[in-house]
Order: C-alpha cells, then structure tokens, then sequence
C-alpha cells in the first residue's frame, strides 16, 4: 500500500502563487503516475496535471501555461507550482498515485488539501 500525504493548500489573493506538495510513502519503488486532481463542490474530481516517472506530463486544459507539475523519484515527491491563480482555482486538491503491475491497477488517494483563492 501507499500513503499520499499533501501540504503547501491554503489562502492566495487573485494573480498570486502556491506549490503544493505531496510525498507518497513508501518510497523505495517507483510509481509510474502521480497526479493532482481538484474537486469543486458537488462535482466529480478531475484531473489537473499528471507526470510520468520519465517525465511526460499531461495538463488540464484550464490550467495550462498557468500550473507545473514537478517530481523528484528518489522521494517519490510531487508538486504543483500553481502561477497566476484566480478565484476559479478555489478546490480541494487532491494527490493520486497509479500504476500499473502484473495486468493490476492500482490507484492510492491523498486526503486532499484546500486551496483558496480570495483577496
């Protein structure tokens, strides 16, 4: 099993910056995708970035040019740099770790960490 704990959530004013964390445990294998969702009240949780252990990203097309993914594998560490924020980025995000092993998947969640954007 792995834990997917986050930090870094929090209030930013509008036009503002924050890097969100998330540090999956253990961290003596790799795992092939980790990814931050968000999930806004009453809706389904979708996808804002995911990186690859060799470094593909994929970006929500809401966030592009504005939030970059970033991992360091020997930690197992994810971040989020989100720039120029604005009030529509209000969400709990949440980290996601996936892979894939002998034709499983397997798919680990954070707790998330709220992320509000108000002046």
């Amino acid at each position: 099993q792995v834990q997917l704990v986050e930090s870094g959530g929090g209030s930013v004013p509008p036009g503002g910056s924050l890097k969100l964390s998330c540090a999956a445990s253990p961290s003596s294998f790799n795992i092939y995708s980790l990814a931050w969702y968000r999930q806004f009240p009453g809706k389904e949780r979708e996808l804002v970035a995911a990186q690859t252990y060799d470094g593909a990203t994929r970006y929500a097309d809401s966030v592009k040019g504005r939030f970059t993914i970033s991992r360091d594998n020997a930690k197992n560490t994810v971040y989020l740099q989100m720039d120029n924020v604005g009030p529509e980025d209000t969400a709990v995000y949440i980290c996601n770790a996936h892979w894939v092993s002998a034709n499983r998947p397997y798919t680990y969640w954070g707790q998330g960490t709220q992320v509000t954007v108000s002046s």
